[in-house]
């Protein structure tokens, strides 16, 4: 069992939007620190995920977020971010119909990532030149004099001046070690951290070899009607790609209620029931050469912290901190307030030896 110490270092947990924001923005405030990300998914991404082939040579699917959605409030608050994600051409317009989509409203802009949603994210952890750690799940947070320590499953540890957790709330409830006593003696945010829900859901991603031809105009449709599916989006005509080389692909994601009710089941289970429902909603869609599924135990976030405020601080000295769209809203911009917020309350609180 090892322990793996070093002064000025501040760790975050989650590779999602959240986490990598913070790591972004942490490095250009505090550039002499060591920034760490851990995370238990084998990827980055969070529930901003893309997934590729094995098999087929077709192009990858996003299996969480499909496209991004910047209403008004936030062009203006968040655009220097929405500017260098569309300069560096991680974000593009979204050029291609969205079938049954709802939002009408004239301000607000979508986009997609032409290289799938998770290239958000590693363009923020790129940024932030911070040292990476996946399948690493975090089962214990314990303080630790003036250190938060950090031990996984593998029984490994961590520690840090300061650490971030940008993890599903639920999670957070789950860990053990001192964490878990700071949040009973602090009644009235345990209540408002247990009152956190979200939505469940199962993604499954068809993946075809080159020579596939779909006959589908559309980039994305939402199957109001449908008992279980809820949105199908073709990726290559959602991100405005066309390349010969690459067969195409699909996603469709199952709606709330049928993830909730089915939320204890394998994904390999559900898979064949999930497809034998999209037959019924696109029967002319052919045998895929790879097929992925996914259960999104935590998907979007469906009543958020009281009072959003973006962040919590749990712990002052040492600092631990509680950030995520959970404490904001469910939104790539509701993860970058999360982040702000979070860097301002490390300003508030002097971090040792930073």
């Amino acid at each position: 069992m090892m322990i793996k110490t070093a002064m000025e270092r501040i760790g975050i947990v989650g590779a999602g939007m959240t986490g990598a924001t913070v790591a972004s923005l942490l490095r250009a405030d505090y550039p002499g620190s060591k920034l760490v990300v851990l995370d238990k998914g084998r990827g980055v991404g969070g529930r901003m995920s893309t997934s590729r082939s094995m098999k087929a040579n077709s192009f990858s699917v996003d299996m969480g977020a499909q496209y991004i959605s910047i209403s008004e409030p936030y062009k203006e608050r968040h655009g220097r971010f929405h500017k260098e994600l569309i300069t560096a051409g991680v974000l593009a317009p979204l050029r291609s119909d969205i079938e049954g989509n709802k939002s009408r409203d004239p301000t607000v802009t979508h986009h997609v990532a032409p290289q799938g949603v998770s290239s958000i994210v590693k363009h923020f952890l790129n940024q932030s030149g911070a040292e990476l750690h996946t399948s690493e799940q975090i089962i214990q947070v314990d303080v630790k004099g003036d250190k938060v320590e950090l031990t996984t499953e593998s029984g490994e540890r961590y520690q840090f001046d300061s650490v971030v957790l940008t993890m599903p709330v639920p999670q957070i409830l789950q860990l053990q070690g001192t964490i878990a006593d700071i949040i009973n003696s602090k009644p009235e945010i345990k209540q408002k951290l247990e009152q956190v829900s979200y939505s469940a859901r199962f993604a499954v991603g068809l993946f075809y070899n080159p020579n596939t031809k779909l006959s589908y105009t559309w980039g994305g449709k939402y199957i109001p009607e449908d008992p279980c599916i809820r949105f199908v989006a073709i990726e290559n005509i959602k991100r405005g790609l066309n390349n010969p080389k690459l067969g195409p692909s699909v996603v469709v994601h199952t709606n709330g209620p049928f993830g909730l009710e089915h939320l204890e089941q394998d994904k390999n289970v559900m898979v064949p029931m999930i497809l034998q429902h999209l037959r019924d909603v696109l029967p002319e869609l052919p045998e895929p050469d790879e097929i992925k599924g996914h259960k999104w135990r935590f998907s979007q976030v469906h009543k958020p912290y009281e009072g959003s405020p973006g962040c919590v601080v749990l712990n002052e000295k040492p600092l631990i901190v509680l950030a995520g769209d959970a404490f904001s809203r469910s939104t790539m911009d509701g993860c970058i307030e999360s982040a702000l917020c979070t860097k301002d309350a490390l300003q508030k609180i002097p971090l040792h030896k930073v």
